[in-house]
């Protein structure tokens, strides 16, 4: 029989455990104090302003704030779809978020391979670092760079076209180019620094599969398609699943900078919506409401391309 007070086997191992575990923290602590900055960022500017999310579902008032305003239900929810508006906005969010993944979301595996065939790694810094420097670059630049080439007034693009004969084209106010726009801006500013992660990944593939390849007379294409794209698929699918919680984000500062008179039927998206009513017109509660509506649904979508995703794949967030 076990003496009373004397520890279980179980108890043993489970010191014992917790001893490694000490150990193992000991080890890495400049590492987990470096996890530990990160995790308090997310506490303070995450999950503690996510009460604020009850401002949709309250009359907010300055002089009653966030915990004395009254409950309204989904008084402001009710309001904003009731809006005019609504599908327009809707619609035209979705169209900007769906062009800039089928398009943009390409264009950084594309950059990133392209990037792993330069051999010359000065050149390969040099590029890497070119197309890096815009995403570090704000909108307010790159859109006022965007006018100064495109203006009919002088503007670089008008000055060629006229060269050959053409009239000049006033492309920031024709409602035909905003579309474009905005894809061709979104690749530029942020091509280079989504590529870093793939080019990661790509850094990860056994070199001696290449060197198979070749021995067996494959070229440089036929090694992309049959070995780097396989071996970095898990990652690409990884954020393409990531990418589409976006689709009801089309981008804020892009689209508040590019709209215009002319184009207004195209640019009125939630993001500007929100911003609108919250900011200028003083409405929290019903920006909130547009928030947690563009949220709800991101969250709804992520859920379910990871769903299909695992069952086709079997690649998945979680």
């Amino acid at each position: 029989m076990r003496k009373r007070g004397a520890p279980t086997a179980q108890a043993t191992v489970a010191k014992s455990e917790f001893r490694k575990t000490l150990v193992k923290i000991d080890r890495y602590r400049s590492l987990y104090f470096f996890l530990m900055l990160a995790a308090a960022w997310y506490i303070v500017f995450k999950y503690i302003p996510l009460y604020g999310i009850t401002l949709a579902f309250k009359d907010f008032s300055y002089a009653d704030g966030i915990f004395g305003s009254d409950w309204v239900g989904f008084k402001y929810f009710k309001t904003f779809i009731t809006n005019p508006e609504f599908w327009n906005m809707v619609l035209n969010t979705v169209k900007i978020s769906v062009l800039k993944l089928c398009f943009g979301f390409p264009a950084g595996v594309i950059f990133a391979l392209m990037l792993n065939e330069i051999t010359h790694s000065a050149s390969k810094r040099v590029m890497q670092t070119i197309s890096y420097l815009p995403h570090f670059v704000s909108w307010v630049v790159i859109v006022s760079i965007m006018n100064k080439f495109l203006s009919p007034y002088g503007g670089f693009i008008n000055e060629i076209r006229g060269s050959f004969g053409y009239e000049p084209v006033f492309f920031m106010g024709e409602p035909g180019w905003f579309y474009p726009l905005v894809l061709i801006s979104q690749i530029y500013k942020e091509v280079g620094w989504s590529s870093i992660i793939y080019l990661s990944a790509i850094s990860g593939v056994d070199q001696e599969l290449y060197e198979a390849a070749r021995v067996d007379g494959a070229g440089h294409m036929r090694c992309i398609w049959s070995i780097t794209i396989p071996c970095i698929l898990p990652t690409i699918v990884l954020q393409f699943l990531l990418s589409v919680g976006n689709l009801m984000h089309a981008g804020f500062d892009q689209i508040y900078l590019m709209s215009n008179a002319a184009n207004s039927h195209l640019s009125n998206v939630l993001d500007v919506y929100g911003i609108e009513v919250g900011i200028k017109g003083g409405k929290f509660s019903l920006a909130t409401a547009v928030g947690l509506f563009q949220s709800v649904i991101s969250f709804i979508l992520v859920i379910s391309a990871n769903a299909i995703s695992k069952r086709v794949s079997e690649i998945s967030l979680w």
